[in-house]
C-alpha cells in the first residue's frame, strides 16, 4: 500500500441525495441532468455548487461534474462533497476511472444503491496533490468545452450564410446588396417546383459529384485487416468532423471489396441502422462501410455546398426510405436529388466567404481530438503515481 495515500470509503467523503421530478417546474436557465447530460432548462435548482451526479438507472457510466446551479432527475444521485478531505475535480476523475458494473444492482435495468457507492473504497493523495491533477486535466477539458462552443458557433455561421445565400437567395447581386430583397429576377423552375434566381441551373446530385458506396472487406481473411488505410463504420458519422478512423485495412482489402478512398473533405451520409441520416465530412482520407454513402466535392460542387444542402435535403431523403426491419435510404435516392445550382460567379463568391469557417471548424476538431487524447493518456498515468509534477 502506498503509504503517501489516505484510504476512505465514498461514504467518507460524500453525502448522497436524490433526484427529483421537475416537469412541474416553469422553464429557465438552470440545467436539468439526466443520465444522458442535460435534458431541459428550469427557474429552480437542487444544489448551487462543485457536486458529483452520479448514475442511479441506465447507463452506468456516465459520471458527471457540475459546479453551478441545477437539478437532476430520479435517475440521477446528486452529491455534497466533503471539501476538508476530497478535492471535488481531482474525486470526479477518480470515479469517471472505475467500472461499476459488478456493482450493479438491478435484474434488468443496471441500477446502483446507495450503499453500492458508498462502499467504494477510495485512496486518496494529500490535497495539493489532488489539486495539481484536478486543475491540470480539467483545464484540458476546459478547453474542449471552449473549443466545442466555438463550433457550435462556427456552424450556426456557416448555415445562416448558407441560407441566406441559397434558400432566401439573398447573395450579394453585382452591386453588393442583397439579391432577391433587391429585385432580382426570380424565374420559375419546374424540377424544384419553385422560383430561382434568373441565370441558375439544376441538375441532379448524381450528375454533379461522384456518390461512392462503401464495402467491408471480409473478416475471414486476415490479410485484409489491420493495415495502414483507414476505414469508418457507420457510427463514425454521427461525429460533426471525422478524424480518426474506426479500423484499418490492408490494400489487398481495400483492392477486393466494393469500397472506395474517399479523399479528405468528403461528405459522407449514413444511410442505415441508428445513424441513419447522419451526415459528416472526412478530415482524414479513409474507406467507408457498406452503409455509409461518401460525396466527392468537385470545382462546380464544393463541399462547403453539397454539406448544407444535403442537410436541408434530409427531410426529403428520409421520406424515401425503405425496409421495415431496418429501415435505410438507396444510393440512388441520394444521386437523384435535384440541386439548384447557382451561377460560378455565385458559387465562387460563396466558396471564398465561408472558405475559413469550414477550415476553422476543422482545426478545432483536430485540436479537440489532440487533446482528448492527451487527457485519456495522461489522467490514468497521474491517478496512479506513474507520472508526478516537478517541483
Amino acid at each position: 500500500m502506498n503509504k503517501n495515500l489516505r484510504q476512505f470509503y465514498l461514504r467518507d467523503l460524500i453525502k448522497i441525495k436524490n433526484g427529483k421530478d421537475y416537469r412541474t417546474l416553469e422553464l429557465g436557465s438552470v440545467p436539468v441532468y439526466g443520465t444522458g447530460g442535460i435534458i431541459s432548462y428550469v427557474n429552480d435548482s437542487l444544489y448551487e455548487g462543485e457536486s458529483i451526479l452520479l448514475p442511479r438507472k441506465g447507463s452506468l457510466s456516465n459520471i458527471m461534474y457540475v459546479k453551478d446551479k441545477f437539478w437532476t432527475v430520479d435517475t440521477m444521485y446528486w452529491s455534497e462533497i466533503k471539501e476538508e478531505f476530497a478535492y471535488p475535480k481531482y474525486l470526479y476523475l477518480y470515479l469517471s476511472l472505475l467500472n461499476l458494473s459488478h456493482l450493479d444492482s438491478g435484474s434488468t435495468l443496471p441500477s446502483m444503491t446507495f450503499d453500492s457507492y458508498y462502499n467504494i473504497p477510495i485512496s486518496l493523495p494529500c490535497m495539493s496533490v489532488q489539486k495539481e491533477i484536478g486543475n491540470l486535466i480539467f483545464s484540458i477539458i476546459d478547453k474542449i468545452q471552449n473549443n466545442k462552443q466555438q463550433i457550435e458557433t462556427l456552424e450556426s455561421l456557416a448555415k445562416t450564410i448558407y441560407d441566406y445565400w441559397f434558400v432566401q437567395f439573398d447573395f450579394p447581386n453585382e452591386d453588393g446588396r442583397p439579391y432577391k430583397s433587391s429585385g432580382g429576377k426570380m424565374v420559375w423552375n419546374e424540377e424544384l417546383k419553385r422560383e430561382i434566381p434568373e441565370g441558375w441551373s439544376t441538375n441532379l446530385l448524381g450528375k454533379m459529384c461522384e456518390c461512392k458506396l462503401g464495402g467491408t472487406p471480409t473478416r475471414n481473411n486476415a490479410r485484409y485487416w489491420n493495415g495502414d488505410i483507414n476505414w469508418i463504420n457507420s457510427g463514425k458519422v454521427n461525429d460533426l468532423r471525422i478524424n480518426e478512423c474506426s479500423e484499418k485495412i490492408t490494400k489487398d482489402g481495400l483492392k477486393n471489396t466494393s469500397t472506395y478512398l474517399l479523399p479528405r473533405n468528403t461528405v459522407v451520409l449514413a444511410i442505415t441502422g441508428a445513424t441513419l441520416g447522419q451526415i459528416s465530412i472526412l478530415n482524414i482520407e479513409s474507406c467507408t462501410n457498406q452503409s455509409v454513402v461518401g460525396i466527392c466535392e468537385t470545382s462546380e460542387m464544393p463541399t462547403e455546398y453539397i454539406y448544407p444542402a444535403l442537410i436541408i435535403s434530409m427531410k426529403y431523403l428520409l421520406n424515401q426510405q425503405t425496409g421495415a426491419a431496418q429501415p435505410h435510404i438507396n444510393k440512388n435516392d441520394i444521386e437523384s436529388l435535384m440541386i439548384a445550382l447557382p451561377t460560378k460567379s455565385v458559387m465562387s463568391k460563396y466558396k471564398n466567404t465561408v472558405k475559413s469557417v469550414y477550415q476553422l471548424i476543422m482545426t478545432l476538431c483536430n485540436e479537440n481530438q489532440k487533446l482528448s487524447e492527451q487527457r485519456d493518456f495522461l489522467l490514468p498515468l497521474l491517478m496512479n503515481g506513474q507520472a508526478r509534477f516537478k517541483d
